[in-house]
């Protein structure tokens, strides 16, 4: 009877989580709408970013290019606590933290080495179909540049 009771509540919990990420607004698959984005030169450009769920983790994965221009493909896996984790393919970072503000909102802090290189926020519409990124780097020289990243749902 105990292990039933286990297994159910397993269950339960896994059910759960699963059901909590189908139902956050960032989740999925998002496309650069470059003719609405407003991204400086020498910024990084992420064409597609996919919000996935990983056990109770999220993982995001980023398809682009870098401040260099060149191809950049970059992973990360983590909780939406503020909590910095490990970031990779990104030559300007190593780690990133997401902090959820509310359901469509999220600050994001990227680090080298424990230096700030990036941060900004990632807001998704009301309706969930676009999704904005407002973000502040230092580009080669040391400069600070923003640039506005729009997204459409895929």
């Amino acid at each position: 009877m105990k292990a039933r009771m286990l297994l159910l509540t397993a269950a339960l919990c896994f059910a759960g989580t699963a059901l909590s990420f189908a139902q956050s607004p960032q989740m999925g698959t998002w496309k650069l709408d470059e003719a609405k984005s407003k991204i400086p030169a020498g910024m990084v450009k992420n064409s597609t970013v996919i919000y996935a769920a990983d056990g109770d983790n999220v993982k995001v994965t980023t398809d682009g290019t870098g401040g260099d221009g060149k191809p950049m493909h970059t992973e990360w896996t983590g909780k939406f606590d503020g909590k910095e984790y490990p970031l990779t393919g990104d030559p300007t970072a190593d780690s990133r933290s997401y902090k959820t503000v509310n359901e469509h909102e999220l600050e994001i802090t990227s680090k080298k080495s424990g230096k700030e290189t990036n941060k900004g926020k990632v807001v998704v519409s009301k309706d969930g179909k676009t999704r904005t990124l407002h973000l502040t780097a230092n580009d080669a020289a040391g400069k600070k540049v923003s640039g506005v990243s729009m997204y459409d749902k895929q």
